[in-house]
């Protein structure tokens, strides 16, 4: 079993959000959510933690300082 997100537009067309290679001939159930599109990915929310790890090292730090310098 795989689940995968979708996008349905205003024409009801569904799109899905990732690229998938599936075998022929396999069935598929769609669910409807009751929710709208959400107008910032979860996905960023959602590692935007994970990310700020990373983010906070002194090495990143010392990578992006020459933009400090140049704007000062």
């Amino acid at each position: 079993m795989l689940t995968l997100e979708a996008l349905i537009d205003e024409s009801g067309n569904i799109r899905l959000v990732q690229p998938v290679s599936i075998p022929s001939g396999r069935r598929a159930l769609l669910i409807i959510l009751d929710e709208a599109i959400p107008a910032v990915s979860e996905t960023a929310l959602l590692s935007e933690s994970a990310l700020s790890e990373d983010w906070q090292r002194p090495e990143e730090d010392e990578a992006w300082s020459y933009l400090q310098r140049a704007t000062s």
